[in-house]
């Protein structure tokens, strides 16, 4: 192969999958691959909700499950709760059989060095049919990302790439399936940055880029993507729309973190209300099918209803009733156990919250055009609770193909970013990351530094003493230069202090005089479980220049000894290292 012989004459190696993980061009193929393949996901996914859709709500459907014109009413109020008991007893299985929670990239990128499960993408994707597929109040971009970045990660790793690029591969893999998903390639690019890459780099570009494109380009082809609207037809906003911008993005922002509280203050009354993990979703679902009978706009993503936001003009009481109603059903549907996101509510959401400030725009006696008041709502909405902004700026812009939208939805997008920042500090993502005991704020590599552990960094040869030893023996055992720390033990073997050698032989100290005057740091010990983060403040705190390490401070059994001078370089080389990563720098 004429590519082989290229990869395998520029890098000197016999091997081609050594040649492409130490390429440029090859991570930028393989972030094309994992496009292609979680695309290609995305699309079957899609497909496949909509094929449940039809089936169990009847053609009426395939138009967006949330327009459903004359539906069956017993349909609509059964459907969600027979999703939600089947997705209860699946996970009544999967406790059984596989007890681990699913690692999705956001997480694995966090955490784990990329590292994610084929199988987490097959049981959330399961998890998510049953969600969606059977009305709940949830989209599919759970599975979505959770596939392609399976996928990816399982790539990268027959690769045998390193940390960085695993990490960039898996955004690859979400580029790929958001971009599909929408039919925006920028939208799922800077989604991967900002979310699951969890930074910028210009050698990051083409990867995630090419990943995205190709997403999109294959979703188009089989046809299981859903673009948020189909043709433009916006005019141009003018000054005063910024205005209106700037009071849109403070209500987003503001209704965003009403809507994540309203998340975990529904899941708390239903565990609760509801002591079987396995009956919630169930009970969850007939919830929603009940709000299903007053408008089936409130099931599903919310598609179709989005799409009707757009390009239907009507009054504001209608609006602000499917703006409660679908708030609260996506609220039910996430607190009792469905599986999946927020991310298009949030458009749906949004967009509806900005068509009704056309209302007090009116009595102020400003003409807001409604669809461009939903554009903007939509990205500041999405940017309040997914956390995104830039991907929720190119969202607009990839929809209504005008930069002077564009450039008034970047208002809106910032005033509702920085609210939900200033008040909240988390993202819908982040937030449920912070209410499981995880404190991740973002995609940002902090896994290796709970890799670095004293375990790691001690070193095992201690030399030790009797505290009881006379400083005369003492100075013989320890002559000066022989080390600089001698770790002190008590009758029962028990760490008891360390001993600076140099201070044992100071001259004002008699000979005659035992060991266990000049012991140090009684009370102060590392254990191997904890970071390096955790020692250097320890080290801070006692302005020491060495620790010991016991097994646990019950039994304080030594087990090594750590210095504060290489604690510091180990952990600036592998700060230097994450940087170079983040900037797409060669290690």
């Amino acid at each position: 192969m004429p590519l082989r012989r290229w990869l395998q004459s520029r890098h000197a190696t016999s091997s081609l999958r050594d040649a492409i993980r130490q390429s440029e061009l090859g991570i930028i193929g393989l972030g094309v691959l994992a496009g292609l393949v979680s695309g290609t996901l995305a699309a079957a996914l899609g497909l496949a909700a909509r094929g449940l859709h039809v089936l169990l709500f009847g053609p009426g459907s395939a138009h967006g499950l949330s327009v459903l014109h004359d539906p069956d009413p017993l349909a609509l109020l059964l459907a969600p709760a027979t999703g939600g008991l089947l997705l209860g007893l699946l996970g009544l299985g999967l406790a059984r059989w596989r007890p681990r929670q699913p690692i999705d990239p956001i997480e694995a990128n966090a955490l784990h060095g990329g590292r994610m499960s084929l199988w987490d993408g097959v049981v959330v994707g399961a998890q998510n049919l049953l969600s969606n597929g059977f009305g709940a109040s949830v989209g599919l971009e759970a599975a979505y990302t959770q596939a392609g970045g399976g996928v990816a990660s399982r790539l990268g790793r027959a690769f045998g790439l390193r940390r960085g690029d695993l990490r960039l591969l898996v955004g690859c893999g979400a580029a790929g399936a958001i971009a599909a998903s929408f039919g925006a390639p920028l939208t799922g690019a800077f989604y991967a940055f900002e979310l699951v890459i969890g930074s910028y780099a210009i050698a990051h570009l083409a990867p995630v880029l090419g990943a995205a494109v190709a997403g999109a380009a294959v979703a188009a082809l089989v046809g299981g993507g859903t673009p948020v609207l189909s043709s433009p037809g916006i005019g141009a906003p003018d000054w005063s729309d910024g205005g209106i911008a700037l009071a849109i993005g403070l209500l987003c922002g503001l209704a965003g973190i009403v809507l994540m509280r309203g998340v975990t203050l529904v899941e708390g009354s239903m565990r609760r209300a509801v002591p079987w993990s396995w009956l919630r979703p169930a009970i969850g679902g007939l919830a929603v099918g009940g709000l299903a009978q007053i408008t089936p706009g409130v099931l599903s993503a919310g598609h179709g209803a989005l799409h009707l936001t757009f390009v239907v003009e009507g009054p504001a009481l209608p609006i602000l009733i499917l703006l409660l109603l679908k708030a609260l059903a996506s609220a039910i549907s996430i607190g009792a156990g469905f599986r999946g996101g927020l991310f298009f509510a949030s458009l749906l959401l949004g967009a509806l919250l900005g068509k009704l400030m056309v209302v007090p725009a009116a009595w102020m006696g400003i003409a807001l055009d409604p669809l461009l008041a939903a554009i903007v709502g939509m990205s500041a909405f999405g940017a309040a609770v997914i956390g995104a902004p830039l991907a929720m700026t190119f969202i607009a812009l990839e929809t209504t193909q005008s930069f002077a939208v564009a450039g008034v939805v970047v208002v809106a997008v910032i005033v509702s970013a920085t609210t939900v920042r200033r008040l909240f500090g988390y993202s819908f993502a982040t937030w449920r990351f912070h209410l499981r005991g995880e404190a991740i704020r973002s995609a940002h590599d902090v896994g290796w530094l709970r890799d670095l552990t004293v375990g790691k960094l001690m070193r095992r040869e201690v030399r030790t003493v009797r505290a009881d030893t006379r400083i005369s023996s003492f100075r013989r055992e320890f002559p000066l230069g022989s080390t600089t720390h001698v770790v002190a033990l008590d009758d029962a073997g028990r760490y008891a202090g360390l001993v600076m050698v140099a201070e044992a032989h100071a001259p004002e100290v008699a000979e005659g005089d035992t060991v266990a005057g000049l012991v140090h740091l009684k009370d102060q010990v590392l254990l191997p479980a904890q970071n390096a983060k955790q020692a250097m403040a320890l080290f801070d705190a006692t302005d020491a220049e060495a620790l010991a390490v016991v097994d646990q401070k019950d039994t304080s059994c030594v087990l090594g000894l750590v210095k504060a001078s290489y604690l510091l370089r180990r952990y600036s080389e592998e700060l230097d290292k994450r940087r170079q990563d983040e900037m797409g720098m060669p290690g």
